[in-house]
C-alpha cells in the first residue's frame, strides 16, 4: 500500500512532462523531460542503417526511420511505466530531425517512392555544376539573396530535382498529383498524425529554410525559386512556426506507446536550430557548436538576417509561435565530424568502438605531423567546394594508427576553427567562449584539443541532449499546451564543464597553418564530367596540349611523306 502511495505521490510531484523525437543521421531517440525542471527522465535510442549504393551516394530507408521512432516510443513508455511515471502526464511531443534529407511518398498509399537521400549525398554534383554554369558569372551565390544559401549538393531542392528526373515512380506520382515531398520532420509528422488517413503535411520554418525553395525574407515558399528548379509547389508541405499544435498523435492501441494517442505534436525544429534553443541561445550574439555526424556552429543574429561574406549560411534559427518574430542565425556547416569516427571503425577497422578512439589518440598525444582532411563529401563551410576529396598527408615511416586517430580528432577541431574564424570576421565580434553539445562531446580529449586549437574556453553542459531538449521546449511552450515557460527568468540554470586552453597560441597557430596547407591539397580533386571517347576510356585528346602535339606530329609525318613522295 505504501509503495503505491509513494508511486502516486511521485507522479503528482513530477507535474507535466514533454517528449521529443530526435531523428538524427545515425540514430533515432525518444526522450521525456520534466517541463518544470528540464530534467531528462527516460529515453531510448535505435541506430539507423545507412546505405551507400554508389560512390558518393548516401541513402536511408524511410520505413526504417519511422519504425525506429515507434520502437523508441514503445521502449521509453515501458521504461517510464517501470519507474512508476504516468505516461498520461506527457502533454506534448516535439520533433527534431536531420535537416535537408529528402523524401517523396505517395499520399494515397502512404508508401515512400524511393529511399531518403541523405544531406551528405553527392549524386547531384553534376546538377549543381550545371546550375552554377547557367548563372551570370558562374556564381554559386546566385540565389543567396533569397535563400541565404549557396547552390550546393547539401540542400533539398537539387535532391528533389534528381528524384523527379531519375526515379520513374516519383515522376509518375508528381504527374498524377499523388506525390508529397518533405524533409524527415514532414514524413514523421504526416505518418504520426494519421498518414494516408488525414495526416498533416507540414514543416517548420527552420527545416524549410534548408531546401533552397524557401524565401527567408517572406518566410514562405518562393514561386521564382520553385520555377528555377522546376518543382511544382503543390507537392511542398505547409510551412508553420517552430512552436504550435500541428496535429494530434494517432498510434495503434496495441502498442506500448498507444496511450500517446491524442497528444499534440506541437514543436518542430531542424536539429541544429533545436540545439540552439536547447542551449538557450536566445540573445543576439550567442552561439553553440554541435558535434554529431557533421559539425554545426550556429550564432543567433536576431530578427534581421545577416549575410556572410566568408562562406557561412544565413538560416532561420527559430520562430517560437505563430505570432512571434522569426530569429535568424549565421551557420558554419562541416560535413564530416563524427562520421570520421565511423569511417575509421567501419572502413579501416582500426578501432572497434568510438570510445577506443580517445584512448588510441591519448596514447601518443600528438599526430606527429600527420594531417587528415576528411572531405568525403567535398568541403562545406567556408569553402563550399564539392570537388574536394579526403586526404591524409605528412606521413612518415614513424606514423601509426594512434597518430591517425589523433589527426582525425584534430581535423574536427581545425574545421571548427575555420568556421569560427569566418563567423568572427562576419560579425566583427569575437566569441569569448564556445558552448558545445552533441555525441562527440563525451570525448574529453576532443574537447581539450578544441579549446587548445581555438585558444578560447569550451563549455559543455552536463546534460548532453540539448537538441532533444530544444524540441521539447518548443513543444511545451506552444499555444494550447503552455506547460513550459521560455521567459528568461523561468529558464533553469544549466550546470556545465569548462575546458581551458593549455597550449601557447604560437603552437596552435603553427598547427592551424599546416592544416590550411593540407586543405589546399584536397581541393579540385574530383571533376564530374570527364571527356571520354564513348567506351568509358578517357581520350588522350581531353588534354589540349597533348592533343595539339599529337595532331602536329601527324601533320608533320604526312607532310614528310608527301615531300619524300615528290622527290
Amino acid at each position: 500500500m505504501n509503495g503505491t502511495m509513494a508511486a502516486s505521490s511521485n507522479r503528482i510531484m513530477l507535474g507535466p512532462l514533454v517528449a521529443a523525437i530526435d531523428q538524427g543521421t545515425s540514430s533515432t531517440r525518444f526522450l521525456v523531460f520534466n517541463a518544470k525542471t528540464a530534467e531528462l527522465l527516460s529515453h531510448h535510442q535505435v541506430e539507423i542503417k545507412q546505405s551507400f549504393p554508389k560512390e558518393g551516394w548516401v541513402e536511408e530507408d524511410p520505413k526504417e526511420i519511422l519504425q525506429s521512432v515507434y520502437e523508441c516510443m514503445d521502449r521509453t513508455c515501458e521504461k517510464l511505466t517501470q519507474l512508476n511515471i504516468d505516461i498520461s502526464n506527457i502533454k506534448a511531443i516535439g520533433v527534431t530531425n536531420q535537416r535537408e534529407t529528402t523524401l517523396v511518398w505517395d499520399k494515397e498509399t502512404g508508401e515512400p517512392l524511393y529511399n531518403a537521400i541523405v544531406w551528405l549525398d553527392l549524386r547531384t554534383q553534376s546538377t549543381v555544376e550545371r546550375l552554377i554554369n547557367k548563372t551570370p558569372g558562374r556564381n554559386k551565390n546566385h540565389l543567396k539573396h533569397k535563400t541565404g544559401l549557396p547552390i550546393s549538393t547539401y540542400f533539398s531542392a537539387v535532391k528533389l530535382r534528381w528524384l523527379m528526373d531519375n526515379v520513374e515512380k516519383v515522376h509518375e506520382a508528381v504527374l498524377s498529383h499523388r506525390a508529397m515531398f518533405g524533409t524527415v520532420d514532414s514524413w514523421l509528422i504526416w505518418c504520426l498524425t494519421g498518414g494516408k488517413k488525414g495526416g498533416v503535411h507540414c514543416t517548420d520554418v527552420t527545416n524549410a529554410s534548408r531546401t533552397m525553395l524557401f524565401n527567408i525574407h517572406t518566410m514562405d515558399w518562393d514561386p521564382e525559386l520553385c520555377k528555377y528548379f522546376d518543382i511544382p509547389m503543390e507537392i511542398l508541405p505547409k510551412v508553420r512556426s517552430s512552436s504550435e499544435i500541428y496535429g494530434l498523435m494517432k498510434i495503434s492501441s496495441n502498442l506500448k506507446s498507444g496511450p500517446l494517442t491524442g497528444v499534440p505534436i506541437s514543436g518542430c525544429l531542424g536539429d541544429q536550430s533545436a540545439a540552439l534553443v536547447g542551449q538557450m541561445c536566445f540573445k543576439d550574439g550567442q552561439a553553440k557548436n554541435t558535434y554529431g555526424t557533421g559539425c554545426f556552429l550556429l550564432k543567433n543574429v536576431g530578427t534581421k538576417p545577416v549575410m556572410s561574406d566568408h562562406g557561412l549560411l544565413t538560416t532561420i534559427a527559430y520562430k517560437l509561435g505563430r505570432d512571434k518574430p522569426a530569429c535568424y542565425a549565421l551557420e558554419g556547416s562541416v560535413a564530416i565530424a563524427g562520421a570520421v569516427v565511423r569511417w575509421l571503425m567501419d572502413n579501416l577497422g582500426i578501432i572497434q568502438t568510438s570510445t577506443e578512439l580517445e584512448k588510441l589518440a591519448a596514447d601518443v598525444g600528438t599526430s606527429y605531423g600527420c594531417y587528415f582532411v576528411p572531405a568525403f563529401s567535398g568541403l562545406y563551410a567556408p569553402y563550399w567546394e564539392p570537388s574536394a576529396r579526403g586526404i591524409i598527408c605528412g606521413l612518415t615511416q614513424f606514423t601509426n594508427r594512434s597518430h591517425l586517430a589523433f589527426a582525425a580528432l584534430e581535423a574536427v577541431c581545425f574545421q571548427t576553427r575555420e568556421i569560427l574564424d569566418a563567423m568572427n570576421q562576419d560579425s566583427g565580434i569575437h566569441l569569448s567562449q564556445l558552448q558545445v553539445d552533441g555525441g562527440m562531446t563525451s570525448n574529453r580529449l576532443l574537447m581539450q584539443l578544441q579549446a587548445d586549437i581555438l585558444c578560447i574556453p569550451v563549455v559543455k553542459p552536463s546534460m548532453p541532449e540539448t537538441t532533444a531538449l530544444g524540441a521539447a521546449m518548443a513543444a511545451g511552450a506552444a499555444e494550447g499546451v503552455s506547460v513550459w515557460s521560455l521567459n528568461p527568468e523561468d529558464l533553469t540554470e544549466v550546470t556545465s564543464e569548462r575546458f581551458e586552453p593549455q597550449i601557447n597560441p604560437e603552437e596552435s597557430e603553427l598547427r592551424y597553418a599546416r592544416w590550411k596547407k593540407a586543405v589546399q591539397r584536397a581541393m579540385n580533386w574530383e571533376t564530374t564530367e570527364p571527356v571520354n571517347n564513348g567506351n568509358e576510356e578517357t581520350s588522350i585528346f581531353s588534354s589540349v596540349p597533348l592533343g595539339f602535339y599529337i595532331l602536329g606530329s601527324m601533320f608533320m609525318l604526312i607532310g614528310a611523306k608527301y615531300i619524300a613522295g615528290q622527290k
